[in-house]
């Protein structure tokens, strides 16, 4: 496989352009994955009704994660390191706050 980014044509059918591949891109893009599982993003019209979160998706996501920053010790910058860290920390923290809020609202419903 080459290291060379292939880019889509000139012209309509171009799309959108792609960002350069990257650690900081990998990590960034499975934190959105994460937020958007666990229901912090909303997309479309306001009125519609908020999607429930996917706790169990979002968890294997975070765990990706952890694997990430795991096989990647000593290989980081120090700033690729903390956006990592980071972000393991908040989605984390997220989960288990998501997780509480779902729980109480299924006892209410029960």
């Amino acid at each position: 496989m080459s290291d060379e980014v292939q880019n889509p044509p000139a012209g309509d059918d171009a799309g959108i352009p792609l960002p350069p591949p990257s650690f900081t891109f990998i990590v960034l893009s499975l934190r959105a994955q994460a937020e958007m599982q666990l229901g912090l993003f909303r997309f479309g019209n306001e009125e519609e009704e908020k999607q429930p979160p996917d706790l169990q998706l979002a968890r294997h996501t975070i765990d990706l994660m952890g694997i990430l920053l795991d096989k990647s010790k000593g290989n980081l910058t120090l700033e690729e390191q903390r956006l990592l860290e980071n972000s393991l920390t908040e989605l984390r923290f997220r989960f288990v706050q998501i997780s509480d809020e779902t729980a109480k609202t299924t006892a209410q419903k029960a």
